[in-house]
């Protein structure tokens, strides 16, 4: 099993983030996310907070052993459920592949909070299991392609998210700015 992790802050306010947070995709950092299906939503009448359930349809070139040895395509989906908890300013993402779970699984985990000086802080952690005993050699493998992709995606999704917060607010700010 591998791990990965990182902690940054968004120069966003938290409610801010959290709006981006549905504007993410599509976005051109972020090309091999094709669709994003909402599959559920609800809001708890007693805490009040949104539980968002998404599929997203991906597009990942795989290497040619990897498809060779387990199959597949370049389609890949992931469930992803959310809730954002507007009396605590906690938003959470959950994530976990669908495609080829049987061989490898990722289980991805983001939480966003205020941070004290305005911004808000970004922490995400993934898990990452081949789930091939038989051939440890290629499960390795397999585990260290999908760090490295996993790695690859999150440095396009912070780059992306950036921008999508950047195009959601900063141009909002100019435009007030103008009308005054």
């Amino acid at each position: 099993m591998h791990y990965f992790s990182q902690l940054f802050n968004y120069d966003h306010p938290w409610s801010h983030v959290v709006i981006g947070m549905w504007h993410k995709y599509p976005n051109p950092h972020c090309s091999h996310v094709l669709s994003i299906d909402v599959v559920d939503r609800s809001v708890d009448p007693n805490t009040g907070i949104i539980r968002t359930e998404r599929i997203l349809g991906c597009k990942q070139k795989a290497p040619a052993w990897i498809v060779k040895l387990f199959g597949g395509s370049e389609d890949a989906f992931v469930r992803e459920v959310s809730f954002v908890d507007p009396a605590t300013q906690t938003a959470t993402i959950t994530s976990v592949n669908l495609s080829l779970s049987q061989f490898a699984t990722c289980y991805e985990s983001i939480r966003y909070t205020p941070s004290p000086d305005g911004r808000t802080t970004f922490a995400q952690t993934a898990e990452i299991q081949a789930r091939v005993a038989l051939w440890r050699s290629a499960a390795d493998k397999l585990e260290n392609w999908l760090v490295q992709r996993f790695e690859q995606n999150a440095h396009l999704g912070k780059i992306g998210f950036t921008d999508v917060l950047r195009q959601l607010w900063e141009n909002r700010e100019q435009q007030t700015v103008k009308q005054s």
